[in-house]
């Protein structure tokens, strides 16, 4: 029982240190456009070399 005194806090300092990281990477736009990268690259409008 007495390992549980010390669990429960370092498993909310931990959870802490998480949600202060997905909050910082939201704030700095890290999230912006998930899904732009994975339809540019399918596109050819957006290719540096097209093909001839």
């Amino acid at each position: 029982m007495d390992i549980l005194v010390w669990l429960i806090p370092i498993s909310l300092f931990l959870g802490g240190i998480g949600l202060v990281g997905f909050i910082w990477t939201v704030k700095t736009d890290q999230y912006d456009d998930p899904e732009g990268a994975s339809q540019r690259i399918l596109s050819d409008q957006w290719d540096d070399k097209p093909k001839p």
